[in-house]
């Protein structure tokens, strides 16, 4: 079995997967501020007209464009900050280091969304379909 000819072959999908598995990840978060879906996700306190409230805008709309591949390196790049601000703003506060702080999450979105942000959405996107 040639691993080489394999990684060549699955590496652009499993991109492509990567891209509409984060984006459908960050879409909940989107669909549970704006959306109360589901029905437990935030606090019955939660205020759209608020930084967290904002970043529900910002996550729903970058989450449908992550997944369909729609502008993928600009909605990965705008995710990507998204989640370092509430990174520092809500868990850097709390210790420095994120296992501690809670801020581990965030951290591995940040940078999964940094790494789409350059690599593209792969072959499998709207993006991809239109360069054709």
């Amino acid at each position: 079995m040639n691993l080489d000819a394999l990684a060549v072959t699955w590496s652009p999908r499993l991109l492509s997967v990567l891209r509409i598995m984060s984006g459908l990840l960050l879409l909940q978060h989107g669909t549970g501020k704006l959306l109360k879906f589901p029905p437990g996700a935030v606090p019955p306190t939660f205020n759209l007209n608020s930084m967290p409230g904002y970043a529900g805008y910002i996550e729903f709309v970058c989450g449908i464009l992550l997944i369909i591949g729609l502008f993928s390196r600009a909605a990965a790049f705008l995710a990507s900050g998204m989640v370092a601000v509430a990174y520092f703003m809500v868990h850097a506060p709390q210790g420095f280091f994120p296992i501690l702080n809670r801020g581990e999450l965030a951290v591995l979105y940040c940078f999964v969304f940094l790494y789409l942000a350059a690599a593209g959405p792969g072959p499998w996107s709207l993006d991809a379909m239109r360069k054709r």
